[in-house]
């Protein structure tokens, strides 16, 4: 039985993070509810997924627990909180009690194992990541990426047009009797064909020489990242929402917010700002007090 997880632009709205676990680089995402969860993790060269809901993770858990006798809604707090520092890159919880490893299965699938501590006895959980579908893999990365470099690109246009425009007002400053002051301030009038034969000349040696930077989603690239997907969950909301306004205004149309490609690449432009797109993590509720005939026991026993 197939086990939903976050819908999909829910998903999307969490940004990919670079982390690195037994040694693996990896870029992240992922989701977690009140009682389930959805993770996606890719090397470049696979992109791989994990949905689990409330029942899914009851079982796998007393298969891994054996003395573990709580509902999920008990323990799933527990496990968000020693999970996603690991997810997210930062740092483990205090006195590094967690551990986490890493195995690549003969299948093509990822298996990560985690080891805590949860009333003061140990407790196990396992991640069985299966390659993702297509469709996820587009939604979630492909999509976006290629969103991003257009917006990169028309920032580059953006920048050789300004520099042309500079160089025309220092030669009109130079012709005026404008003289600088410190020689060593003077640059070379900037011809776009030039720089750009020389740009993809000198780049691909250079990203072959630092392929751990392939992965390094920095705060730059999660602000256009969020950008892009903002801007899209927009342009989708009004066609969501096109049938039941043509019910109440006949001939009316929905149009998709002017100036939405100016707005994206003026975040580009922008300098990068710390993201506040933090998985979310609700604590597990309490367990509802029902009147038992037998005493509480705690979570194992």
């Amino acid at each position: 039985m197939e086990v939903r997880g976050a819908p999909a632009e829910v998903l999307l709205q969490h940004p990919w993070l670079p982390v690195s676990i037994s040694g693996v680089q990896l870029l992240t995402k992922s989701w977690f509810g009140e009682t389930s969860y959805h993770i996606l993790l890719t090397d470049v060269d696979c992109v791989w997924e994990e949905r689990m809901d409330s029942a899914a993770i009851q079982k796998r858990a007393q298969e891994l627990n054996r003395r573990l006798r709580a509902e999920a809604k008990a323990f799933f707090s527990h496990l968000c909180e020693v999970v996603q520092p690991c997810l997210t890159g930062r740092d483990g919880r205090p006195g590094g009690e967690a551990q986490i490893s890493l195995r690549r299965q003969e299948d093509g699938n990822i298996s990560i194992k985690l080891k805590s501590e949860l009333a003061e006895l140990p407790f196990y959980w396992e991640f069985h990541c299966t390659p993702a579908p297509v469709t996820v893999v587009c939604g979630q990365l492909v999509r976006p990426l290629l969103e991003m470099s257009r917006l990169l690109q028309r920032q580059v246009e953006q920048l050789g047009g300004l520099l042309g425009r500079k160089d025309a007002e220092i030669q009109d400053y130079r012709e005026n009797g404008a003289v600088l002051s410190r020689e060593r301030l003077q640059t070379d009038v900037f011809e776009e064909k030039t720089y750009r034969e020389d740009f993809m000349s000198k780049a691909p040696p250079l990203l072959r020489s630092e392929q751990t930077d392939v992965l390094g989603f920095d705060d730059d690239l999660q602000h256009l990242y969020a950008a892009v997907v903002a801007r899209n969950a927009r342009k989708r909301k009004p066609s969501e929402e096109q049938q039941p306004a043509a019910a109440s205004s006949a001939g009316g149309t929905v149009s998709s917010e002017p100036g939405e490609d100016a707005a994206a690449a003026k975040m580009a432009d922008r300098p990068a700002e710390q993201q506040s797109l933090p998985v979310r993590s609700n604590p597990a509720e309490r367990a509802s007090s029902k009147p038992k005939k037998k005493k509480g026991v705690g979570l194992f026993r």
